[in-house]
């Protein structure tokens, strides 16, 4: 996963998690990305410095310090309290709801929920992208 900050036409600066660096690009060619403020589709990843996680080797495993791992815990928070907030949730039909989203341009739904791998694979066949969210406990 990776998290840019994006500018739209209206100088609106929001986050947005991508499954890889190359995601916001197919999904801007497809015109899919829009402004949370405005809904303009005009939108560009903004000039962003790198982050590097301060990281200690650990009995040959890296170790990030307690609090990266809690701002990031507080980053994936705020990212699904957007989803719950601004999407549906289609429970354990999500294939089938993705899919008359998709196949359906006037339906313009956000939708979330869960599926199989099986049928990751059958959507993505289909030219239809995905993106896996990792989902944090609340209570956790």
């Amino acid at each position: 996963m990776i998290k840019y900050i994006l500018k739209c036409k209206n100088k609106h600066e929001f986050e947005s998690w991508f499954s890889d660096s190359k995601e916001f690009d197919r999904l801007k060619n497809k015109n899919l990305i829009e402004c949370i403020f405005c809904q303009t589709k005009k939108v560009d990843k903004s000039i962003m410095a790198p982050s590097v996680a301060n990281s200690k080797l650990h009995n040959g495993q890296r170790q990030i310090s307690k609090l990266k791992m809690k701002n990031f815990k507080k980053d994936l928070l705020k990212l699904r309290k957007f989803v719950e907030k601004n999407f549906e949730y289609v429970e354990q039909n999500f294939a089938n709801k993705v899919r008359e989203v998709y196949y359906d341009k006037n339906n313009k739904k956000n939708i979330y929920g869960k599926a199989t791998q099986d049928e990751k694979e059958e959507l993505k066949e289909e030219g239809i992208d995905l993106v896996n969210i990792p989902w944090v406990d609340k209570d956790n």
